[in-house]
């Protein structure tokens, strides 16, 4: 059970905030999660999806930030994930955002690239799309087969997956949803071209990190002109899926980059990620102090957070927004508990992944 905190004692966590575009009711927010639970063959999501985050909107979260959503076959990394490239896709997420309004909530799509992390047998039938044909050290979700080689993709293939992003925000908005948020993190296509590790390329994608993030701009930068820089979220980590003890080699220096970035492409909003919100990684401060010390844009902290951390981040200027992953699993009433200063249900990884509740 979690540490009791009388609501009280969670002001700032429970004043509504103007973040862009949306008037959120509170600083609480539904962190992405990957659940799986759309058809495989369609990636169109259906009732039970759309309950799952209903009941978090109608419990009163500020904002739910969805499970990954693909932007296009050779995007998919695992089995049962949805879409937002079909006409059919969209019709199933007008029902989620529809149910979600409804409950005074808001949400944003979480718009997703896998790229090498991905098989042929998952991606359409095609070897997946990556910046170099490096490939990924580890296995296939659900799959169990190892990664395959990736394709390394050429200047044509880039510009058609940067529409692809744009395309995938444009049906996100047709679909009813508030805004995006670009998945630039975890070891996933565009992570892959700002690695070191996974982009060893000559041209203008390649190079030195500063160099490294241009695809990550040139994708922000069609989205903003589907969307806004009002309704666009960017997601970025240093941790990466295949490579769980991955840390830039100069940390302080990688975000002073990252962040003169995201300032060039028009961004506002950041989602900086990390499995731990309090490791420290340079100069005795965490990932999320370090983005504040060059960023004075909205931050969403993530990271193993319990709600009087969270409360205290906030205070502190840390961040704007926190994002709360699994005990949103186990609790869907997170935001009722918090605000009456109830425990929280503990996380039971048999019990609460295997069903949508």
């Amino acid at each position: 059970m979690g540490e009791r905190k009388m609501g009280m004692e969670n002001q700032a966590l429970l004043q509504p905030i103007r973040m862009g575009a949306w008037k959120l009711r509170n600083r609480i927010a539904m962190a992405p999660m990957t659940r799986t639970f759309a058809d495989d063959q369609t990636g169109v999501v259906g009732p039970d999806v759309v309950e799952y985050y209903r009941k978090r909107a109608a419990d009163g979260v500020g904002l739910i930030i969805t499970e990954g959503i693909v932007i296009s076959p050779r995007a998919k990394g695992t089995k049962g994930v949805p879409g937002l490239f079909t006409m059919e896709q969209i019709e199933g997420w007008k029902k989620v955002t529809d149910a979600v309004h409804q409950a005074g909530g808001a949400i944003v799509a979480q718009i997703w690239h896998v790229g090498r992390l991905s098989h042929h047998e998952i991606a359409g039938g095609l070897p997946p799309q990556a910046p170099s044909a490096l490939r990924a050290e580890g296995h296939v979700h659900r799959l169990g087969k190892p990664y395959d080689i990736p394709e390394e993709m050429s200047l044509a293939d880039i510009q058609e997956v940067i529409q692809q992003y744009a395309q995938a925000a444009r049906h996100a908005m047709m679909a009813g949803f508030d805004g995006v948020e670009i998945h630039g993190a975890h070891g996933y296509l565009i992570d892959q071209f700002n690695s070191e590790t996974s982009n060893h390329r000559q041209d203008k994608y390649g190079g030195e990190l500063r160099q490294r993030l241009t695809f990550m701009k040139e994708v922000a930068k069609a989205v903003i002109s589907e969307v806004g820089a009002n309704r666009t979220i960017m997601r970025f980590s240093a941790l990466k899926d295949d490579q769980r003890e991955y840390m830039w080699e100069a940390p302080v220096a990688a975000v002073q980059i990252f962040v003169e970035a995201f300032k060039d492409s028009g961004l506002t909003m950041l989602h900086p990620s990390t499995m731990n919100f309090d490791q420290v990684i340079a100069e005795g401060k965490t990932l999320h102090e370090l983005v504040r010390q060059y960023w004075d844009g909205i931050i969403i902290g993530v990271g193993g957070l319990s709600p009087a951390r969270a409360e205290q981040a906030v205070q502190d200027g840390i961040m704007d927004v926190a994002a709360f992953g699994r005990p949103f699993l186990a609790n869907p009433d997170l935001v009722s508990r918090v605000t009456q200063g109830e425990d929280l249900v503990a996380f039971n990884g048999q019990e609460h992944l295997q069903v949508l509740v």
